[in-house]
């Protein structure tokens, strides 16, 4: 597969595995979902190694655990971001924050893609605003609290988007493993300390543990497709999926979508087609 079929893919698995997610949160304990999620991602990356072409060194692994506690610490901040302020403030700007901080980083440490790949970018970049919008929420709502604790929440998905990268490569899938263990102790941990019940409720078991896989699943997807291809362009294709998201809250739970989301699910493909084209 090219660099931007696995990179797209990984959105659009990205995008289905907070779908589930979702799901998962209505039924059941946020900090629930997010531990026993990551367990079952746990458990696929362990059963992928022997498929990864690939050996464990100290430097993949090092450069896995900070990835997953950076990635841990996100998940919580956006969680707390989401339940203090508005959705419509608090998506769009972790979902910039999550482009811009990997795109930044590449441009700097050498990227140089096309002049078609760049306004590719700055097309993705506007899509994801477009698709995280919030249909009704009221445009008036701003706590400087929760944008604070979003663009944290976007910086840590970003830095873990550049973390990933710099693992030194021919180390296979083992970065995700030491990621994914550290961001499962980190939450439980958390959770832990809170006095948060980790048990599910009835019924929210298999849609939790689906979310975890499909995360991990697109996780594996990213790796590959970073490993062959500039940061600068992946972490924008991979960063567009609350387009799937969207979706398939639109033709499975029947909501509805605003004509700006639209407008951003058009967006998002453009942009594909024009780093792909580049």
């Amino acid at each position: 597969m090219t660099v931007v079929a696995l990179a797209t893919a990984s959105a659009v698995i990205f995008g289905t595995a907070d779908f589930f997610g979702g799901l998962a949160t209505r039924r059941s304990r946020v900090l629930a979902v997010v531990v026993l999620s990551q367990l079952g991602g746990l458990a696929l990356i362990g059963a992928l190694i022997p498929f990864l072409s690939g050996s464990p060194s100290a430097p993949a692994l090092m450069w896995g655990l900070a990835a997953g506690v950076v990635g841990g610490a996100a998940i919580v901040l956006f969680y707390r971001a989401l339940a203090a302020g508005m959705m419509s403030v608090v998506a769009p700007t972790t979902a910039a924050a999550s482009m811009a901080l990997p795109v930044i980083f590449g441009l700097v440490a050498g990227d140089r893609p096309p002049a078609l790949a760049l306004v590719g970018i700055a097309v993705g970049l506007f899509a994801v605003v477009l698709v995280s919008r919030e249909p009704n929420g009221p445009a008036s709502a701003f706590k400087i609290g929760p944008v604070l604790a979003a663009l944290a929440a976007g910086a840590g998905f970003g830095a873990f988007f550049v973390l990933i990268k710099l693992a030194p490569a021919g180390t296979g899938g083992w970065p995700l493993l030491a990621a994914r263990a550290a961001s499962v102790t980190l939450v439980a941990m958390l959770a832990l300390a809170a006095r948060r019940s980790l048990r599910p409720l009835p019924g929210s078991l298999p849609v939790t543990i689906a979310a975890g896989v499909l995360d991990m699943a697109a996780n594996v997807l990213y790796l590959l497709a970073v490993q062959r291809g500039m940061l600068s362009l992946v972490a924008v294709l991979a960063s567009l999926y609350p387009a799937s998201t969207l979706l398939l809250a639109r033709y499975v739970l029947g909501e509805r979508l605003s004509p700006v989301q639209i407008a951003g699910v058009g967006f998002a493909l453009g942009s594909i087609a024009l780093i792909a084209a580049a």
